[in-house]
């Protein structure tokens, strides 16, 4: 892991792969976009609401991913030390955020034609909106110790912490008995019918590839960022004018 943590290093191997993830991930859900949308017939219990399906489901899955992202780059800020950790996981909670956000939006444009109404305060939507709240406090927190010169250690403890929820959101349909149905897809095994599962694990992996180009994209922009501050900083100390002696002592740099 040290290898790539070099940012000169990692800045080669981003260079090539984010275009790679961006354009790959953009075609593919675009397609699996239009094909649940255009092509998939309605479900039998659901209607046309389904369709919705594959733009709600992997905002969920990266929502929480996003933070099973910052929480693995907090252990390695915080055990390993790699100079990079810190900058991945502050690349990961803004589009995480968003695709939580969009989770939230899409499950309650979902949930009115399905349950009746657009919010019921379950277990999965409680603690999904509980993870929003986390991302932003992840945010502020983060720009607060960065303005003030503060240890990236307390955001990564932060991190950690907030990992908590995740396991919660992924069982909370099983733990509490709620309108939102119990897990489609488990562990070898699927409830959803091959007709939507195709376009649905292909929309998945296609925002995942547009989830991982704007990562890169971010810790690149946060890497040239502290680079021109590096520059501007070393440049303001080699421009500082000499400060004249007090009386009665000879100048700098004086015999």
């Amino acid at each position: 892991m040290h290898i790539y943590a070099n940012p000169k290093r990692f800045l080669g191997i981003a260079k090539w792969l984010t275009p790679l993830l961006f354009w790959s991930g953009l075609a593919l859900s675009a397609a699996a976009v239009a094909w649940g949308l255009f092509m998939v017939p309605p479900d039998r219990l659901m209607g046309e609401s389904v369709r919705i399906l594959f733009i709600h489901v992997p905002a969920a899955w990266l929502g929480m991913g996003g933070w099973a992202g910052i929480a693995i780059s907090s252990v390695m800020l915080l055990i390993w030390k790699h100079p990079l950790a810190g900058i991945s996981a502050r690349a990961i909670a803004v589009p995480g955020m968003v695709f939580t956000a969009i989770c939230l939006a899409t499950g309650s444009i979902w949930g009115r034609p399905t349950w009746g109404t657009w919010w019921v305060w379950d277990g999965r939507l409680t603690s999904m909106l509980v993870l929003l709240f986390l991302y932003a406090g992840y945010i502020a927190l983060v720009q607060a110790t960065t303005r003030e010169g503060g240890s990236p250690r307390i955001a990564a403890i932060f991190g950690l912490v907030g990992a908590v929820n995740i396991p919660i959101i992924n069982r909370s349909v099983v733990w509490w008995n709620s309108l939102h149905q119990p897990p489609s897809i488990t562990a070898g095994k699927s409830a959803i019918d091959g007709v939507f599962l195709v376009p649905l694990l292909a929309a998945v992996v296609g925002f995942s590839l547009l989830f991982g180009a704007i990562v890169l994209m971010r810790m690149r922009a946060i890497i040239a960022e502290a680079q021109v501050e590096a520059r501007l900083k070393r440049r303001a100390l080699d421009d500082d004018p000499p400060r004249a002696a007090p009386s009665g002592e000879p100048a700098m740099g004086g015999a």
